[in-house]
């Protein structure tokens, strides 16, 4: 049983909140019920997650807030599951830091497949290389504490955020479509939609940027995607 990966599930509503507990205790995983923003909040202080499937619209403090406060304290993965389906919240959302977004009504299927990706992601986003630290210019990742720092300074970036730049710096001068970074990144099929990796990509180059103003780090080669800028 995969006893250390600890789910916190933040739905308001009771059957929807117990179903989803019960899809992730399905793949043996553990989960934890938490029915107001407040008490979510209340767990996250106080406990270790591995991941977090939140809803926006909830008593106490909404998503968006707690979202917010854990983009502010570090990276925990976090799958938006919402009514509000809207394309500006998605991409909102995402620019907020969430990983990824599920709307409902949802397929019980595409959750337990969107959160076994995320999860292995989150825990071996470090896979395609054998090094212990990855370099480029100012920017150095610790792949074994997945830290990274800017100039000397530490930065919070999402798990996808991490995902993304591992995979440019592990291959350097390789020029990454925006296929091969969603298939490399989510692991699923690339169906077309840009938005979730502009979102993503402009949130870490967004970051970078406010870390080192004076250097620019990701270059886009316009008709073919992205790379390094050496």
């Amino acid at each position: 049983m995969n006893q250390a990966i600890n789910i916190l599930v933040v739905e308001d509503d009771n059957d929807i909140n117990q179903l989803l507990c019960k899809i992730i205790k399905k793949s043996e995983y553990q989960a934890q019920p938490a029915y107001s923003g407040t008490e979510a909040m209340m767990y996250l202080e106080n406990q270790k997650w591995d991941l977090v499937l939140l809803d926006l619209m909830l008593p106490g403090m909404t998503g968006e807030e707690i979202l917010q406060k854990l983009s502010e304290k570090g990276s925990i993965p976090v799958i938006i599951i919402s009514a509000k389906n809207e394309q500006q919240t998605k991409i909102n959302t995402l620019r907020s830091g969430a990983d990824d977004f599920i709307s409902k009504p949802f397929d019980v299927e595409e959750v337990s497949a969107r959160i076994d990706s995320l999860l292995r992601r989150y825990n071996h986003t470090n896979e395609p290389t054998k090094q212990e630290v990855l370099t480029h210019k100012d920017i150095e990742i610790d792949l074994e504490a997945k830290v990274v720092y800017v100039n000397g300074v530490e930065i919070t970036l999402t798990v996808r955020e991490y995902a993304i730049l591992v995979l440019l710096m592990t291959s350097p001068n390789k020029v990454f479509s925006k296929s091969n970074l969603f298939e490399s990144v989510w692991n699923e099929p690339f169906h077309g939609d840009d938005n979730t990796v502009n979102v993503h990509m402009s949130n870490l180059r967004n970051k970078l940027s406010k870390a080192n103003p004076d250097v620019e780090y990701i270059e886009t080669i316009w008709g073919m995607g992205y790379r390094l800028k050496t």
